[in-house]
C-alpha cells in the first residue's frame, strides 16, 4: 500500500515550485500517493515562509495544526520544509519536538527519506554546500537542513504541478546577491544561482508540451539570471529562446530588480511577441533618502525613467510594483515623496507591505522606528491613492479587443485574465454570457472598467 502524503504550501511562487519539486521526487519512487493535506494522509508536510513576520506566524500556525492533528492519531507523520526550517531549524526542532523532521530549501533530493525515515535513526545529509545541522539519533526530533550548493540545486525530472494545467511558475535562479537592509532572503537562500539555459528550454517545453500555455518566469531577481553561468545578464537570451517554443502563448517577467533593467532587455521583452506586455518590478520605496537606507541601489529620477522607458518601447505594458512602508526613518516627508511618486508614475498594479524587522539584518537596528500603527496606516493611505490610479488605468481598455485566458465561471459570467494580470495576484476580466472551458482564449470587447477587474463581452 503507497503512502499517502498531503502538502501545505506557504509563501510566494517560488516556495511553490520547490513544492511541486518535491511532490514530484516522491511521486516518482513509486511509493506515495498526493492526497489533500486535509483527506486522511499519513504523512504532512509543511512547506514553509519566513518573508516577513506575518508570514512566519502562519507558517507555525500550520505546523502546530499539524503536530496536534498527529497528536490526536490523524496523521503518522509531519515533515517540515522550506525557508522557515531553513532559517530557524534548531529552534523549531527544540519548540516542536512532534515534529519528526525538519528540512530547509532545496530539499526535493532528500524529501522521500524523510518521509519514509524511521523515527530515531539519522537520515544522509545532501552533498556539498553550506551548513547543516542534525540531532543526535537518540533525540526524540531531529533536524535537517539541506546544504546550499554552489550552483543550481539538483531538481527531480518533473513537477508534480499544484496550479491549473494552463499556467506554470518556472524558477530560472535561486539565491540573491543583493544587499537590501530590510531583506533577511539571502542569508538562507543563498547567493545568486542560476538555473542553466537549456534545462530551462527543456523544462518550458515539457510544460508547453503538457497543456501549459502560461509560463510565468520567477526567482528572487530575474534579471540577475545568467551572471554567474555566462558572465552575461542573460534574461533577454532566454526570452528569445522561450519565445520560440510552441504552445506558448504568454511568457511573463517577474520580480525584476529596477537597477538591472537594461536597454537590450527592455528591446527583447517589446520584440518577442510571445513576452508578455507586464513586468513586475518591487521598487520599495518614493523617496531618496529611504531608498539610501534600504541600499536600493536606485533614486526615484532612475525609477522615473526606468517607466518612462518601459512604456516608450510598450506603450501596452501594465506595470507592476510593491512598496515597504514604516521602514526606520521613514517620517511624514518621506511618506509624502512616496505618495507624490505614486500620483506621478501612474502604476497599474500596486502592492504595499508594512515592515517589520527581520533578525540579523541591518534594518532590525535602525532607528528611528516607525510604529506598527502608522505604518498600518500608511498602507492603507497608499492603497486608497491607489485605486482611483487602477480604475484611470483600466478605463484605457475599454472600447479595446483583448485576448482573455480562462479561468473558470462566476455565476453566468466567465472567468479570466488578461496579459495585464498575473496568477493570484492582479484582477480578473469578466465575461458576460459566455461560454468557454478553463484554459482557452477568448477575444473579449471590454465594455466597462472598475478599480481592479475589467469587464467585457465575447466578440
Amino acid at each position: 500500500m503507497k503512502t499517502t502524503v498531503g502538502l501545505v504550501s506557504l509563501g510566494c511562487p517560488k516556495n511553490l515550485v520547490d513544492a511541486e519539486e518535491m511532490l514530484g521526487a516522491l511521486t516518482a519512487t513509486g511509493q506515495v500517493q498526493i492526497v489533500d493535506a486535509d483527506a486522511g494522509a499519513d504523512t504532512i508536510i509543511v512547506n514553509t515562509c519566513a518573508f516577513i513576520e506575518s508570514a512566519k506566524q502562519e507558517s507555525i500556525d500550520a505546523i502546530l495544526h499539524a503536530v496536534r492533528r498527529k497528536e490526536r492519531g490523524e496523521v503518522r507523520r509531519v515533515v517540515v520544509t522550506g525557508c522557515l526550517a531553513q532559517r530557524y531549524g534548531d529552534e523549531l526542532a527544540r519548540e516542536i519536538p512532534e515534529a519528526d523532521a525538519f528540512l530547509g530549501i532545496q530539499s526535493a533530493p532528500i524529501i522521500a527519506k524523510a518521509v519514509f525515515a524511521t523515527r530515531g535513526r539519522a537520515l544522509p545529509m545532501a552533498t556539498g554546500g553550506a551548513t547543516s545541522t542534525e540531532v543526535s539519533p537518540e533525540s526524540d526530533s531531529r533536524t535537517f537542513i539541506t546544504p546550499l550548493d554552489d550552483k543550481y540545486p539538483l531538481i527531480p525530472p518533473t513537477r508534480l504541478r499544484a496550479t491549473a494545467p494552463w499556467t506554470a511558475y518556472l524558477k530560472v535562479s535561486e539565491g540573491c546577491d543583493h544587499g537590501c537592509t530590510f531583506c533577511a532572503i539571502p542569508n538562507f537562500r543563498g547567493k545568486h544561482r542560476s538555473k542553466p539555459l537549456e534545462n530551462i528550454i527543456e523544462e518550458a517545453k515539457r510544460l508547453a508540451d503538457a497543456g501549459t500555455s502560461e509560463i510565468n518566469l520567477i526567482a528572487q531577481d530575474t534579471t540577475a539570471y545568467g551572471m554567474d553561468l555566462y558572465r552575461e545578464l542573460a534574461l533577454p537570451r532566454l526570452l528569445e529562446g522561450l519565445g520560440k517554443i510552441s504552445g506558448l502563448h504568454w511568457v511573463r517577467l517577474l520580480y525584476c530588480y529596477p537597477t538591472m533593467m537594461t536597454d537590450r532587455l527592455i528591446k527583447t521583452m517589446a520584440n518577442v511577441e510571445k513576452v508578455a506586455q507586464y513586468v513586475d518590478v518591487p521598487l520599495q520605496h518614493g523617496d531618496d533618502g529611504i531608498l539610501q537606507r534600504m541600499k536600493r541601489g536606485g533614486s526615484v529620477s532612475s525609477y522615473m525613467r526606468l517607466i518612462e522607458r518601459l512604456r516608450g518601447a510598450m506603450p501596452d505594458i501594465a506595470i507592476r510594483t510593491t512598496f515597504l512602508v514604516g521602514f526606520p526613518g521613514e517620517d511624514d516627508a518621506a511618506f509624502a515623496n512616496l505618495k507624490t511618486f505614486v500620483t506621478e508614475a501612474k502604476f497599474d498594479r500596486l502592492g504595499v507591505f508594512t515592515y517589520s524587522p527581520e533578525d540579523h539584518t541591518p534594518g532590525a537596528t535602525m532607528t528611528p522606528r516607525v510604529s506598527r500603527r502608522r505604518a498600518s496606516e500608511r498602507r492603507a493611505e497608499l492603497m486608497a491613492l491607489q485605486q482611483p490610479i487602477s480604475q484611470e488605468r483600466n478605463q484605457g481598455l475599454v472600447g479595446r479587443e483583448i485576448d482573455v485566458l480562462v479561468e473558470g465561471r462566476r455565476g453566468g459570467d466567465v472567468i479570466g485574465r488578461s496579459w495585464r494580470d498575473a496568477p493570484d495576484i492582479d484582477g480578473s476580466v469578466i465575461i458576460h454570457g459566455a461560454e468557454a472551458a478553463p484554459g482557452a482564449f477568448l477575444r473579449t470587447r471590454i465594455i466597462e472598467a472598475q478599480p481592479y477587474d475589467l469587464v467585457g463581452v465575447r466578440i
